[in-house]
């Protein structure tokens, strides 16, 4: 049984600019106190729940602000639903354990199919937000990309930003012949094995999407995001290569960047003052699945500073500890997981670094053989995950008798 105070002590704490030996008080849901010690105690005092975070780190809670797992767990395999419910819960606690505590669940609006069918997807936003509030593990919020040559769609976008179902949102054109997909092939391949659909389906998704491009009404598309801005929903665009549409995010008051598609651009973005984010999976097997730019290449050069799971949430925190291999500072590096996308989307007041009186969401992490592990993670002062499991040796002994 918890009581109302936790103190988090022996800890290696990462603090925005240095990392610091000492101990975290919580109250309630909040950071009140963060004292650097020499001493390798503190005193235990009978009304707060003591943790010993000896030999590991304590960390911001990481803020994942594109991910589209949710989608994966809803639609493992082409074809094949999963009740919204079940897919909810158990991914939460696979987040708990990788030590996200706050989740933009990106959901796509689109014609396309299944779990991107413009039905499904209103479906799940008015889903997570209901389980959210009923009862959740982690911070929950929706990150919606909009196909902009789905010409339908921009109604269904407009009520979804007026009545705040999403928090976050991005603008994307996935047309063949620029951005990710410079091979249209490369499309048609990745559509058919993403969707399970017959060659025909796609090529007439590709021709349609192809004449939607040229009646993109960029009044209203402007219009809507200032909307949005307004009732503090934030814009990024998608898959950007080249200065142009930087101007364009610029035009409609958008924050960032999302997977630049080359360095040029990315470079470009951050000397405009906009965030560029790039993907964590990118970063573990330097390169991208698209052929795209090297996330890693875009940090050295300090042309990106936020860092989302993409599509594997477990793959944030190695993406951290790879960023320190590569000559990155650690506490540069968790900023852009922590700090840097919650000042991207105006979090910064409550998450995102271990200060006095902002929210308790942190995560105490252990290297085991130079490899980083979430042995505790908590959320607004909530333990909501912990594993105290000592590794043994299992080499088999013989005993005889």
């Amino acid at each position: 049984m918890r009581t109302n105070k936790i103190c988090i002590y022996n800890a290696q704490i990462i603090l925005s600019e240095k990392v610091i030996m000492g101990h975290i008080l919580i109250e309630g849901n909040r950071i009140s106190e963060v004292t650097e010690s020499n001493f390798p105690k503190v005193k235990c005092y009978s009304d707060v729940t003591m943790i010993d975070a000896e030999g590991c780190y304590v960390m911001p809670g990481m803020i994942d602000l594109h991910s589209d797992a949710i989608e994966k767990e809803i639609q493992p395999r082409p074809n094949t639903l999963f009740p919204i419910e079940m897919s909810f819960y158990e991914l939460e606690k696979k987040l708990a354990v990788s030590g996200i505590t706050t989740m933009y669940h990106s959901l796509t609006l689109s014609d396309e199919w299944g779990v991107r069918n413009i039905d499904m997807v209103i479906e799940v936003i008015r889903s997570i937000n209901r389980l959210k509030r009923a009862r959740s593990m982690i911070n929950h919020k929706i990150h919606l990309r909009y196909e902009l040559t789905f010409l339908a769609g921009i109604s269904a976008l407009e009520g979804l930003i007026r009545d705040k179902s999403i928090d976050f949102m991005s603008y994307m054109d996935h047309t063949p012949g620029q951005g990710q997909f410079k091979d249209a092939e490369a499309l048609k391949t990745f559509t058919i094995q993403q969707h399970g659909k017959k060659e025909q389906e796609v090529e007439d998704f590709m021709d349609r999407t192809f004449m939607n491009q040229a009646r993109i009404d960029w009044f209203k598309l402007i219009d809507l995001a200032k909307i949005a801005k307004t009732m503090g929903i934030r814009l990024a665009s998608h898959d950007d290569d080249n200065r142009e549409k930087i101007e364009t995010l610029i035009a409609c008051e958008g924050v960032l960047s999302e997977f630049p598609i080359n360095m040029e651009t990315a470079i470009y973005a951050k000397s405009r003052d906009i965030h560029v984010c790039v993907g964590a999976p990118n970063i573990i097997r330097g390169k991208s699945h698209s052929n795209n730019m090297r996330a890693i290449e875009a940090i050295t050069n300090n042309a990106a500073d936020i860092v989302c799971s993409d599509y594997l949430p477990s793959a944030m925190l190695p993406a951290v500890f790879h960023l320190i291999k590569e000559g990155i500072k650690l506490t540069e590096a968790v900023k852009m997981v922590t700090l840097n996308p919650a000042k991207a989307l105006g979090l910064d007041c409550e998450v995102g670094s271990i200060e006095v009186g902002k929210c308790a969401d942190l995560i105490i992490v252990e290297m085991h053989q130079d490899y980083p592990l979430i042995r505790k993670t908590l959320v607004g002062g909530n333990l909501v995950f912990q594993t105290d499991f000592q590794v043994f040796n299992t080499e088999r002994v013989e005993i005889i008798c």
